[in-house]
């Protein structure tokens, strides 16, 4: 079975090259050609067009950044969009509101396909490792089938029962990413600004009970500022708002995610929204800044 995979991004060209490497017979498409080389030499197909993916493949993947992108992939709202997903199964790995996923749902299974949510939890490093964690919804049959073709990306993977389950789970878990992170982050800046050995607190964190594998990815980062993208700013800003919209949406209180949701719109605001979610650390150090900088006299500008 030819499988496609549409969105060749930070997360996906590393997912996508997992599944090549491990023979699976792969075509894929993405809208920046020069990323779709590493895949070619590894063996994969190339198409031209989105189109061409589903006209070659029984099952496509799709990891793309938003929902306007996963309608023009499919073609949605227009006649392309039966031809396309009739007969096949789209999977949509990407994160979207949940409310947006049923009704895709919706709309592939009446034009004749097959539906299945597999988000996934972890960032580049665990998807260059084959080691996300997957979340799975839809009807059991389609999942018997998809499932097996996740085994290169994910070390595990949970039903997560039907549609849109695995979307709202996916929001669930990054509620605590998000916070981890950002605690993490201000914990850093407090032990830098009152002067302590950096490298010795994150030390001392990494050998109490608060340790994680999140923890031990990110420290290094902010300690060597390294703002290489793991998972960027922007998309954990998009997160923020999914997660953000759906809590309001039922009436759940969602208060650290607020003032998460306050930062990372700040990082994104300075203009920093290409770089690692750990760049948080310069939207506190502005809020420092700001706090610290002498106040201007009435009327008048600071002397």
């Amino acid at each position: 079975m030819r499988v496609g995979f549409v969105g060749l991004g930070v997360m996906g060209r590393p997912m996508a090259l997992n599944l090549a490497r491990a023979g699976t017979p792969l075509v894929v498409w993405n809208r920046t050609p020069e990323r779709c080389a590493p895949l070619r030499e590894a063996g994969a197909e190339v198409a031209a067009s989105p189109a061409e993916v589903f006209e070659r493949a029984d099952t496509v993947l799709l990891m793309l950044a938003d929902e306007a992108a996963v309608d023009a992939v499919l073609g949605r709202g227009t006649p392309a969009f039966a031809e396309r997903v009739a007969g096949r199964t789209v999977v949509h790995m990407g994160t979207t509101s949940a409310e947006y996923s049923a009704a895709l749902e919706t709309d592939v299974r009446a034009a004749g396909g097959a539906y299945a949510e597999a988000p996934v939890s972890g960032s580049r490093v665990p998807a260059e490792q084959g080691a996300l964690v997957a979340m799975l919804a839809g009807e059991d049959s389609v999942l018997a089938d998809v499932r097996p073709l996740l085994a290169p990306l994910c070390r595990e993977s949970f039903d997560c029962g039907p549609v849109p389950g695995a979307l709202l789970m996916k929001l669930a878990v990054n509620i605590f990413l998000i916070t981890q992170v950002t605690g993490l982050t201000e914990a850093f800046h407090f032990a830098d600004r009152h002067g302590l050995d950096r490298a010795r607190f994150l030390d001392v964190l990494d050998a109490g009970p608060m340790a994680s594998s999140v923890s031990r990815m990110k420290a290094p980062k902010l300690l060597a500022r390294d703002f290489a993208v793991q998972a960027a700013a922007t998309d954990v800003l998009k997160n923020n708002r999914l997660i953000a919209e759906a809590a309001r949406a039922t009436g759940v209180a969602s208060p650290l995610l607020d003032v998460c949701h306050a930062l990372f719109e700040e990082t994104v605001t300075l203009g920093h929204g290409d770089e690692d979610m750990a760049a948080v650390l310069r939207a506190l150090e502005a809020r420092t800044e700001a706090a610290s900088a002498p106040a201007a006299p009435p009327g008048g500008s600071p002397a």
